[in-house]
């Protein structure tokens, strides 16, 4: 959670289907063994390509389309160009976040120990032991996420200019630009609690006594942060993934360097909240530790409060003896919003991925999906706007920030834009997003069609086939 979050371009949003292994039951056991092509030092399994290739029939006929393309061609396709990826990026060293694999591998062990159940079952199903079981499902997420960044590390690299945009759109049949559905722009109040330095000071005085617990051998560090760390390394006592301090946020590196293994640091503040961190060991620039996050929390009270607050400036809004605009200067904690009126964009999104040149690339147009954990912005936001006329103004509402920092809210709906075709002069960032993705593909294939034929690969004669994509996989 406090690794630092890459920017992703739109275009790389997907770029391959996690797939699951298959039940014992549903595997063809005659095949499993069956190698069916090397890409690199990398096999490919004949089990493997039918898995994904199960998972891409399922996945079109949840929606509803079909392909002319044989399943087990695009799947031995997807796995060879995957496991090009993957080669590439450790010849190239490409650094990988990786601390959310064991979660998610223990998440989805856990329900298939449920639905067979007990591990015992388990293992008789999957004709594996269960640490068995677990490493196969390490190494296919790791290799997929090196694939994945391997990718990001050649597209992330191409950049639109305005001119690009223009001529790209002139040139597009017009009949493929998509519709833009119903947008929202609006404006936002925002206050803390008042009592937000009381809570900011529980929070250290509850960490300082964790650390002192543990320097003077009343408890493990490990036992504490599966108790209260917020982070979601708790399931693990804490601990991350071993890995270069750059690939913390700046504050947690700082103090990570200054460590010695065993020693534990003072508080750290981060923007995900108040850190104790502890140093297991260190081999060369690779930091392995262990941390505890906590964030401030506060009475019902005191949340209470800035509530009360903003609905009395909403009625002093609507009898219209304050403007949302004047309130929003004077009222708002929200630095990104109150000295324009309140009127929210993706500034706060952007400055979170890294991305600042945002003069181009600021929104204030929201759609639908916009709202809720994928899109940025709050649910609740959206849940309120839902209730109001365009000029109204919500009562207060309980929300979190983008770090998970509650507060309090009201809203003003100040436009809806109707769904309509995307236009230059209408939705220039949409069309800019659609030319950098068209650029993005282009150089993507370039590198691709490059790597191909320098890298060593070698299909069975038995799986080649004249519906690949790129012709130069087989040698």
């Amino acid at each position: 959670m406090i690794r630092k979050i890459m920017m992703i371009a739109v275009f790389a949003a997907g770029l391959f289907t996690t797939i699951e292994p298959a039940s014992a039951q549903e595997r063809r056991q005659v095949m499993l063994d069956k190698v069916v092509a090397v890409v690199g030092g990398s096999s490919i399994l004949y089990s493997e390509v039918q898995e994904y290739a199960d998972a891409l029939v399922a996945e079109r006929r949840q929606m509803g389309y079909t392909s002319d393309r044989d399943p087990m061609n695009e799947a031995l396709e997807a796995l060879l160009e995957q496991k090009l990826l993957y080669n590439q990026a450790l010849i190239d060293s490409v650094e990988v976040n990786t601390s959310d694999i064991s979660g998610r591998i223990e998440a989805y062990l856990q329900m298939l120990i449920d639905e067979a159940g007990g591990i015992t079952e388990l293992e008789i199903k999957e004709h594996m032991p269960i640490f068995t079981y677990r490493e196969m499902l390490r190494t296919r997420y790791e290799e997929q996420a090196y694939a994945q960044a391997m990718k990001m590390e050649v597209v992330g690299k191409v950049t639109v200019v305005p001119g690009e945009v223009e001529k790209y759109y002139e040139r597009i049949d017009k009949d493929s630009l998509p519709i833009i559905g119903e947008q929202y722009v609006y404006a936002q109040i925002t206050k803390f609690p008042a009592s937000l330095k009381d809570a900011q000071r529980r929070t250290k005085e509850r960490l300082l006594d964790m650390r002192e617990r543990v320097i003077r051998g009343e408890t493990k560090f490990s036992v504490l942060a599966r108790m209260y760390s917020l982070d979601g390394s708790a399931i693990y006592g804490g601990e991350m993934e071993p890995g270069p301090s750059s690939m913390y946020v700046r504050p947690f590196a700082e103090a990570l360097e200054k460590l010695k293994p065993g020693q534990i640091s003072e508080i750290v503040e981060t923007e995900f909240g108040f850190h104790i961190i502890e140093l297991i060991d260190k081999n060369g620039d690779i930091y392995h530790c262990r941390h505890i996050l906590l964030r401030p929390t506060f009475t019902r009270d005191e949340l209470m409060q800035p509530a009360h607050e903003l609905d009395s400036i909403a009625r002093l809004i609507r009898a219209d003896s304050l403007t949302f605009e004047d309130a929003a200067l004077r009222f708002s904690d929200d630095a990104s919003t109150r000295n324009n009126g309140g009127i929210v964009s993706n500034h706060d999104i952007l400055a979170r991925q890294g991305v600042y040149d945002g003069a181009r690339l600021t929104a204030t147009r929201f759609l639908k999906e916009d709202f809720g954990q994928m899109g940025g912005k709050s649910l609740e936001d959206y849940n309120a706007l839902m209730q109001l006329k365009v000029g109204e103004v919500s009562n207060s509402f309980q929300t979190t920030d983008l770090n998970g920092n509650q507060m309090s809210k009201i809203v003003k709906l100040v436009e809806i834009i109707p769904p309509h075709v995307a236009s230059l002069e209408e939705d220039y960032i949409r069309i800019e997003e659609m030319a950098l993705e068209h650029k993005q593909q282009q150089a993507y294939r370039k590198w691709l069609n490059s790597k191909i034929e320098s890298m060593y690969i070698y299909i069975d004669p038995e799986y080649r086939s004249d519906e690949f994509e790129y012709d130069g996989w087989i040698k």
